[in-house]
């Protein structure tokens, strides 16, 4: 009997003869869909009474930006941009405050230079704040190309490495050796963490996430400085897995030994990506953890909603002396989702 695993690499052969395999690729290495948390989260009304709820308070607003995650620009499907473009109109014309973008990995289809080149092309037309990333999955793909562009399993990593891949997202971000870093932005700390490696030099990680003892410790010295209970926004793009648990393709894999890092600091709040659900279908806002974990939409590749509504998603995000405000995003038609709208006050 044929195992599953030689059935998928047979088909995905045969349909990149047939197709050039790009297009094949996309779709039977998407991520995995993931249930909705099933937590109670407290929803704030829509549009302007939603404004309202997010202005109510004591405390200043500090900082706030937006999170862009999964874009997947791809140089095979031009609509991809089209969906950025529609994100980046809504936040240079915002009638709000933004003080920076933080891109939440898999800015890409395949990491290739010409996909950047793309993704480059679309940011310079457009005035932006300063920007950030993480790397996702699909930011290590090139591997699976070969040089004239069609997906091959047998001929992976196609001369190429993860390392070259870090490399170019490194460069392209003009960060310092490392594909992680953090920033304060008004006096508000963001650290955006990456996966630092993927099949080509661990075969074992599949989908997942591997943060290294270095990557780790250096969370875990960077994060004192939160001992006095100011707010720490902590960005990842695969999920983690159940607490206590480790995870594996399409999670965290060493989720345990983060958890435990984040485990001291009272006002920690995670934000996610990768799984690309519909902030009108499901629960995003996961109160299982000793810390706030919410998972963004895509813009490039949100689910249906089953609603036949067009779907370019992303969260604006509000830190303020006293409270955290999260909103989720409608690009299409710059509009907020009734659904995805949170208020978490900072503990004292």
């Amino acid at each position: 009997m044929i195992s599953r695993r030689l059935f998928v690499k047979q088909l995905l052969a045969l349909i990149t003869l047939v197709t050039g395999g790009v297009a094949a690729s996309r779709s039977l290495l998407r991520p995995e869909p993931e249930q909705a948390q099933p937590v109670a989260a407290e929803s704030a009304p829509a549009d302007k009474d939603a404004q309202q709820a997010a202005n109510q308070g004591e405390g200043a607003l500090l900082a706030s930006f937006f999170l862009l995650s999964d874009i997947h620009i791809s140089v095979a499907d031009t609509s991809i941009g089209d969906k950025l473009d529609l994100a980046l109109k809504d936040v240079t014309d915002f009638e709000s405050p933004v003080d920076t973008i933080i891109f939440g990995g898999d800015l890409t289809d395949f990491a290739r230079d010409i996909e950047y080149k793309q993704l480059r092309t679309i940011l310079n037309r457009y005035k932006l704040p300063p920007y950030y990333a993480n790397m996702g999955n699909h930011d290590y793909y090139d591997i699976w190309l070969t040089d004239e562009g069609a997906f091959s399993t047998e001929t992976m990593p196609n001369g190429k490495t993860d390392a070259m891949a870090r490399e170019r997202f490194i460069q392209f971000f003009n960060y310092k050796g490392k594909p992680y870093t953090d920033v304060w932005v008004n006096g508000v700390h963001f650290i955006l963490l990456s996966q630092e490696l993927y099949v080509q030099e661990k075969k074992d990680v599949g989908e997942g996430a591997w943060y290294s003892d270095e990557q780790l410790a250096w969370l875990e010295e960077t994060l004192k400085a939160h001992q006095d209970g100011k707010p720490a926004l902590i960005f990842i793009h695969q999920p983690l897995p159940a607490p206590g648990t480790d995870g594996g393709t399409h999670r965290v894999i060493r989720a345990k030994r983060l958890r435990a890092i984040l485990e001291p600091y009272r006002n920690v709040f995670v934000f996610s990506g990768h799984t690309h659900r519909n902030f009108r279908s499901t629960n995003q806002y996961n109160t299982e953890n000793t810390f706030h974990w919410f998972s963004n939409a895509s813009v490039g590749k949100t689910r249906s909603a089953g609603d036949g509504k067009p779907a370019v998603q992303g969260m604006y995000v509000q830190v303020y002396a006293d409270r955290v405000v999260v909103r989720g995003r409608e690009f299409s038609d710059r509009s907020w989702i009734a659904s995805a709208s949170w208020t978490v006050p900072l503990k004292a």
